[in-house]
């Protein structure tokens, strides 16, 4: 019996190579069951800015490519930080282009945000998601705060709580998808 492949889009919310949101994510893929394909999204900063009128059958190519890995994803997994009590912009951006379509509506989506303090950003993301119609609950999402103390350069988690609280968001993530 062959075990069907779920797809997860993983999207970091931070253009910096090898930041604390991507090493959440590489830690993720790493510790998420066999029958999980993560890819993880990089290309933000591709993104052309939001212009309603490019918005149309034939969107640039970036914000295509961009819907298109949304489309042939099982789910979808966003890390983000805060940047001075919001969301990044190019994160925004990526997600406005997003507004026209119904690419997230019923896509289970977990969403993390890990960051110095994160909780205005979070926010913005569960209420930006609500309009984008993902489909996500409380636990499917989490807060990191004080990311920067809780994880190394390698991306080894070093703060049991956080390693704790990431095994128990990848549990109830795997769950939106595995029937036990």
């Amino acid at each position: 019996m062959q075990v069907k492949t779920i797809k997860i889009l993983a999207i970091t919310g931070s253009t910096r190579k090898n930041s604390s949101n991507f090493k959440i994510l590489k830690f993720i893929s790493e510790h998420i069951k066999t029958e999980f394909e993560v890819e993880i999204f990089e290309g933000l900063d591709e993104i052309p800015h939001f212009n309603p009128d490019l918005d149309n059958e034939k969107p640039p190519e970036k914000v295509k490519d961009f819907r298109d890995r949304i489309i042939e994803s099982d789910g979808i997994i966003i890390c983000t930080p805060e940047y001075v009590f919001s969301l990044p912009g190019s994160l925004k951006n990526a997600l406005e282009w997003c507004v026209s379509t119904t690419i997230f509506s019923n896509k289970t989506t977990g969403l993390i945000t890990a960051s110095a303090s994160g909780e205005m950003a979070h926010d913005q993301l569960s209420l930006i998601m609500k309009t984008l119609e993902a489909k996500f609950d409380e636990d499917i999402q989490l807060l990191i705060q004080g990311i920067r103390g809780k994880i190394n350069e390698e991306g080894k988690i070093v703060n049991e709580e956080t390693a704790i609280a990431l095994q128990q968001f990848i549990g109830h993530f795997e769950n939106q998808f595995l029937v036990t």
